[in-house]
């Protein structure tokens, strides 16, 4: 008995077959939503069984070959998750952030991942009305996330957020020392994202310098999901200000030469790309012959750190204040004011 494979060309063509017949259903779905926006139960009800819907089942087993163990998904694809994001913005572009705030905290007792990942993109829209109360979601999300699409999909509100208040660079600082390899992935995923969140702000020199320190604490990183965000970040920021990102690959190229760390010399190859193309084969022959080896440890600043005051709870874990419930103001929907901030 033979089975046949679908070549990768037919696979691509039945995807975007797929979204393109459902696209119209997933945007009407984003507008239907916002009839239940008063009842946080019944939306979360809604949206759980429209993007059943809009499932694709040949998908799932595409998230759990790129992303082994994701858990809980409906195999929903992007374009029609962002379709339903879209219709849904559209239709509650007047709508309270207040009440906006608690259907995304009602969203994140939700199992299937892709109803998680709608919640992260209306907190992304949220953080300029809502910034204290959003960023305790987010950093709800982030404690419990557990695959890098997850990681990734939050790296986005995560630098919104930072780029709005500076002051929660610290909270960042803080998760370089966290035991969770989710966490301190989403230090080189929010890097990375920074830069294209906001063209302006992300893009400042302070970017760069804050943003090579924690890749400095955390370069040496034994997990392969840390050190494909570290690189990521690196070619991210490299477009911020290249003279102090390659000056940063240099120095960070002898130090693994010199130590033989295949961890560190794999993010810095796999940076080479954005750098000066001099400088890429300069580092590339620096750096020849030193491979990453299984069993060898972390050799990062911040492991080194986290094991000397190992007795000490270091995760990056803030206590914080439960969502606080509205007052009747904010529950009150000013047409006027909200234009702006929920729009």
């Amino acid at each position: 008995m033979t089975t046949t494979t679908a070549s990768p060309g037919a696979t691509t063509a039945r995807a975007v077959a797929f979204v393109a017949a459902r696209r119209e259903s997933a945007e009407e779905l984003g507008g239907r939503l916002a009839e239940f926006v008063g009842d946080p139960e019944a939306f979360a009800t809604e949206l759980r069984r429209g993007m059943q819907g809009l499932a694709d089942p040949d998908y799932i087993a595409g998230l759990e070959f790129v992303a082994p163990g994701i858990g809980d998904v409906l195999g929903v694809r992007w374009p029609l998750n962002a379709a339903v994001g879209r219709g849904f913005r559209a239709a509650t572009r007047r709508d309270s952030p207040a009440q906006l705030l608690f259907v995304a905290d009602r969203l994140f007792r939700e199992r299937p991942l892709e109803i998680r990942w709608f919640a992260f993109g209306l907190l992304d829209r949220l953080l300029p009305a809502e910034p204290e109360r959003s960023w305790q979601l987010l950093r709800r999300a982030a404690r419990e996330a557990a695959d890098w699409i997850t990681v990734d999909s939050l790296a986005h509100p995560y630098a919104r957020g930072i780029l709005l208040e500076p002051y929660r660079w610290a909270e960042l600082e803080q998760l370089v020392f966290s035991p969770s390899r989710w966490e301190r992935r989403l230090v080189g995923s929010t890097l990375a994202t920074m830069p294209f969140v906001d063209r302006r702000e992300g893009r400042l020199p302070d970017v760069a310098e804050r943003g090579l320190r924690l890749i400095a604490d955390l370069l040496g990183d034994d997990e392969p999901d840390v050190q494909k965000a570290l690189a990521w970040a690196l070619r991210s920021l490299a477009l911020v200000d290249l003279a102090a990102a390659e000056a940063f690959c240099r120095g960070e190229a002898a130090t693994a030469a010199d130590s033989g760390d295949g961890n560190r010399a794999w993010v810095i190859r796999d940076a080479l790309a954005k750098l000066t193309p001099a400088t890429a084969d300069e580092l590339r022959e620096r750096l020849a012959g030193i491979r990453r080896r299984q069993g060898t440890g972390s050799t990062s600043r911040a492991a080194e750190i986290a094991g000397r005051f190992d007795s000490i709870h270091l995760g990056g874990h803030i206590d914080e204040p439960p969502l606080t419930p509205p007052t009747a103001a904010d529950m009150t929907t000013n047409r006027s004011d909200h234009r702006s901030n929920a729009s």
